[in-house]
């Protein structure tokens, strides 16, 4: 069965565009998933260990008949893909890919939080994403994208 699956996706280093578009490139060319829409990229902050350079961010609404935890394992391997490492928390990355909501769906397990926990909280996340579903509604907090970006 098809879902409409909401990603986040960011870069702060190296060819953070180049590594965007790999991405979508690499997410569009998956046969289990079909790219439904791509925000612009948008430069933000670094949040957490804030010394580290700016991130390039968009999200993406992709079509796909993937389980959760499938389609988590195809991100990680794009990330790796694109020399992502992971060292430290919130550290620097030349790509990081997260599955922010899977349909209306609440998964919790084995390393599988979505919707994403900290979504609602970030404007990296929100601003890309209410261009292009602002009308989503947050399966847990009943409020659309747009409402809960002019909250924060």
């Amino acid at each position: 069965m098809q879902k409409n699956v909401f990603l986040g996706l960011g870069s702060n280093l190296g060819e953070r565009e180049a590594f965007l578009e790999d991405a979508v490139r690499r997410l569009d060319s998956h046969p289990e998933i079909n790219v439904l829409a791509r925000s612009a990229m948008l430069q933000t902050e670094p949040v957490g260990n804030v010394a580290q350079p700016m991130f390039l961010n968009m999200a993406m609404e992709i079509e796909t008949s993937l389980c959760p935890d499938t389609l988590l394992r195809v991100c990680l391997e794009i990330e790796l893909a694109n020399g992502r490492e992971r060292k430290e928390k919130w550290g620097a990355r030349t790509l990081d890919i997260d599955i922010l909501f899977y349909g209306d769906k609440i998964v919790e397990k084995d390393g599988v939080t979505i919707p994403h926990p900290e979504a609602h909280t970030r404007f990296f996340v929100l601003g890309p994403l209410a261009e292009i579903a602002g009308d989503f509604q947050h399966p847990r907090l009943k409020e659309s994208i747009s409402a809960i970006l002019q909250r924060i």
